[in-house]
């Protein structure tokens, strides 16, 4: 299929720490995928030292300028600037700050931490996701991600529910979880990602369930489609199949950005 409708703008750098591939090269991988955009998003600075996998704040200026690169050796392909941020109750003004800094086509809010403190998609925590642990995990993470959408500080959500990343999920029906954030993007009119990394983690599923697609779609909710990619081969990936969910969902739209103002593009 034409991938010409679709904009990858979950993409990140060696910048945090964790990916391989400067834009230019992730640009020349969505070039000849033939994607109708490519936008950045690596992880948001943060004021001090914070983690080991997102730029610093000092590093910001080189992020912008990479991205500048890309734009000059692939003057036809559309580029787009932004950046992944964690959304962490307390910390809404650093975002509002990190919003001025730059010319941002749009911010992605995402949940890697919980409220006490830990990456819940971090495989050195692995441990904590089996047996009981799981509904609590679930439970604490579903109640922030509803913060983060209600928040208003980004242009969509991405991966919604990453805790299952190792495989581990709760029993029974699931739609418990789902049920307040597909409230909360439909009240603030949030648009989410469908996220292919999921398909090359252990859940071996996009990030969000199919199910969580269905409720979002009834519930009028926009969408987009993500790579996460962390390396250029994994531009655009998955795409055909996150596409045909979409589609199987009833979805026939998906968005662009440019400086934060949304469009909407007909699924092909």
């Amino acid at each position: 299929m034409s991938l010409a409708c679709l904009a990858d703008y979950h993409t990140h750098t060696p910048l945090c720490r964790h990916a391989e591939g400067w834009p230019v090269e992730l640009a020349r991988a969505a070039a000849g995928r033939g994607l109708g955009e490519l936008g950045f998003s690596d992880h948001n600075p943060m004021p001090a030292p914070f983690d080991d996998w997102r730029m610093l704040i000092g590093e910001l200026p080189r992020y912008i300028e990479a991205v500048a690169e890309a734009r000059a050796k692939f003057p036809a392909l559309n580029i787009k600037l932004g950046l992944e941020c964690d959304f962490i109750a307390g910390q809404e003004k650093w975002i509002e700050q990190l919003a001025g800094m730059a010319e941002w086509d749009y911010l992605i809010g995402s949940v890697h931490y919980l409220p006490d403190g830990w990456e819940v998609d971090n495989p050195k925590y692995l441990s904590r996701h089996s047996g009981a642990g799981t509904e609590e995990i679930w439970r604490s993470y579903w109640r922030t991600y509803e913060q983060c959408i209600r928040s208003g500080l980004f242009d969509f959500v991405g991966h919604p529910d990453l805790p299952k990343k190792f495989g581990f999920r709760p029993q029974g029906d699931l739609r418990r979880y789902y049920d307040g954030a597909i409230a909360a993007l439909a009240e603030t009119g949030t648009p989410y990602e469908i996220n292919t990394a999921g398909l090359r983690k252990d859940c071996a599923e996009q990030y969000p369930a199919f199910e969580f697609i269905q409720l979002a779609q009834s519930a009028g909710v926009p969408v987009l489609v993500s790579s996460d990619a962390h390396s250029p081969a994994e531009v655009g990936a998955g795409f055909e199949e996150a596409v045909a969910l979409a589609r199987a969902a009833g979805c026939t739209h998906t968005l662009r950005f440019t400086r934060r103002q949304r469009s909407s593009v007909a699924l092909a």
